[in-house]
């Protein structure tokens, strides 16, 4: 007989800050909307202290925060099945093993928001995190968002139509409008928008509205960088869906585009990944 095959879970980290007390109330509220079990993760590492005493029992605190992010959870989405895993390592190499088995990954933001600019590089915990998990990552911001419309952005990359997918299935679960932005070079003669764009963009658009007929689709075909026109777009957004790389595989595994929006974006950010399988053993 052979055995169930389980579902897979939504993975939320948590480390006891206000921050990662939000990112629970959002995994919560995003295994309820897709009916997946939630797994409450926190990693530590155990470092001796010469000058402080022993305490008793060392895992009481770590434990105690389990406990009380299961009540959050709990109250958030009485009927999601919480589960707790106390995890000695590394934050980044446990939360990013977690994500190869994960239908979703939930993390803090851990105030990327403040930064001013955006870096070619960063060692921030949610880029490597979003940069190399194994599934889809919810990057959440301080305060849970306002109501409000899905936002995502094509190229009309592959992964792009992916993250379109994505995009059309939350808009459908959380019953939200979805704005779908793409941005192009201006027409040199013009400098306008050119004249082909907004057709193409419904062509693209079509077979996922017809796949997702109850959303309400608004279409924006804008000129300029693509990280201003979508950060425009992502004031207004309830959340954020990207894809990891767009259409630039000399960059690695964060796109200029995704990398943006996770550090600009006020919104919540999902970046998408089309697979499982892009975590890299360190």
């Amino acid at each position: 007989m052979e055995d169930p095959v389980e579902t897979p879970v939504v993975v939320v980290g948590v480390d006891g800050s206000r921050l990662s007390l939000t990112a629970v109330r959002m995994a919560a509220l995003e295994a309820g909307r897709h009916s997946r079990p939630l797994r409450v993760v926190h990693a530590f590492n155990w470092v001796a202290d010469p000058s402080e005493p022993m305490p008793a029992e060392p895992r009481r605190p770590a434990e105690e925060l389990l406990q009380h992010a299961i009540a959050v959870a709990s109250q958030t989405r009485p009927e999601v099945p919480v589960s707790t895993a106390l995890i000695e390592g590394p934050v980044i190499t446990t939360l990013l093993r977690e994500s190869g088995s994960a239908a979703l990954l939930v993390i803090g933001d851990g105030g990327l928001t403040l930064n001013p600019d955006v870096p070619a590089d960063s060692d921030a915990t949610a880029v490597q995190i979003a940069a190399r998990a194994g599934c889809s990552v919810l990057v959440v911001r301080e305060d849970q968002p306002s109501p409000g419309p899905v936002m995502v952005g094509v190229d009309g990359s592959a992964s792009s139509l992916c993250a379109l997918d994505y995009a059309f299935d939350t808009a459908t679960r959380r019953a939200a409008e979805l704005v779908v932005v793409q941005v192009w070079d201006p027409d040199e003669r013009t400098g306008e928008v050119p004249a082909e764009a907004a057709g193409q963009l419904a062509e693209a658009v079509a077979p996922w509205q017809r796949k997702y007929p109850s959303v309400s689709v608004r279409q924006e075909v804008r000129t300029g960088a693509p990280e201003a026109a979508l950060l425009e777009e992502a004031r207004r957004a309830e959340v954020v869906v990207v894809s990891a790389r767009g259409d630039e595989p000399w960059r690695g595994m964060l796109g200029a585009v995704s990398q943006a929006m996770l550090y600009h974006s006020p919104a919540p950010v999902i970046v998408v990944r089309s697979s499982h399988g892009l975590y890299i053993q360190e």
